[in-house]
C-alpha cells in the first residue's frame, strides 16, 4: 500500500506534509475559506463536513478488514438504501475508482451527490460531495484534493468492519469549549448543544 501516489494516506505511510487539523482518528486538509463542521452521533464525533465556495463534502472513516476493502459491499448497501428511499444511483468510475452518482430524497426535492469510496490498509474512507461540486468540474477538483490529503489514523485497538473510527475535537477548540465552560461554571458544557444539526447521509 505504501507505493500509492495519492492518498487518502495511513498515518503509518510516508505522506506530504501539509496544513491538516487534526481530529484523532482523521486529519483534515484545510485551505483558504474552508469551514469545518463536525457530525456527531449521541456524545460521539463519528465524521466530518468540509463547506468551500457551495459546496459540501462530509468524510467518515471506518475500520475495515485487513486483507480485503469493503467499498463494494457498501456501494451496494447504499445503492440498495438510496432506492428504496425513492432516490436513484449509478456506478461510475471516478479519480479514485468505482463511484456512485446518486440522487437522494431531501426536504421533498432531489439533489445529487457523489459518493466517493477509498478502501485503505484496515481502514474505509466515504466522502459524499454535494452542491456546486456535482456540475462545477473545478469546485469537484478542490474537494477531492481534500480526500487525496486525508489522513486516517485508524490505532491498533481490534474495530469491527464498518465501526465508525472516532474523531475528537481539535485541541484549540477543547480548549475554547473548557475556556468557555469555566466562564460559565458549567464543566458539563456540551460544545453542540446549539450546533449546526447535520443530518446522516449514508
Amino acid at each position: 500500500m505504501s507505493d500509492r501516489e495519492s492518498g487518502p494516506w495511513d498515518a503509518d505511510e510516508p505522506h506530504p506534509e501539509t496544513e491538516r487539523v487534526d481530529l484523532g482518528g482523521m486529519r483534515l486538509p484545510i485551505g483558504p475559506g474552508f469551514e469545518v463542521q463536525l457530525n456527531v452521533a449521541g456524545e460521539q464525533i463519528v465524521g466530518a463536513v468540509v463547506l468551500v465556495n457551495e459546496s459540501a463534502l462530509q468524510v467518515h472513516a471506518f475500520a475495515a478488514p485487513k486483507r480485503s476493502g469493503i467499498w463494494e459491499e457498501v456501494r451496494a448497501e447504499l445503492t440498495r438504501e438510496l432506492t428504496a428511499a425513492g432516490g436513484s444511483c449509478e456506478e461510475r468510475q471516478g479519480p479514485f475508482g468505482p463511484e456512485l452518482a446518486a440522487e437522494i430524497q431531501q426536504d421533498g426535492a432531489k439533489q445529487p451527490v457523489r459518493f466517493i469510496g477509498v478502501d485503505g490498509p484496515r481502514w474505509f474512507l466515504r466522502g459524499v460531495l454535494s452542491g456546486r461540486a456535482i456540475a462545477d468540474p473545478e469546485a469537484g477538483k478542490v474537494l477531492e484534493d481534500v480526500i487525496r490529503d486525508i489522513v486516517v489514523v485508524r490505532g491498533d485497538q481490534p474495530m469491527a468492519p464498518k465501526e465508525p473510527i472516532e474523531l475528537r475535537l481539535p485541541a484549540e477548540a477543547r480548549q475554547a469549549v473548557e475556556q468557555q465552560a469555566t466562564e460559565e461554571g458549567r464543566a458539563g458544557l456540551n460544545p453542540f448543544e446549539r450546533g449546526p444539526e447535520i443530518t446522516e447521509v449514508r
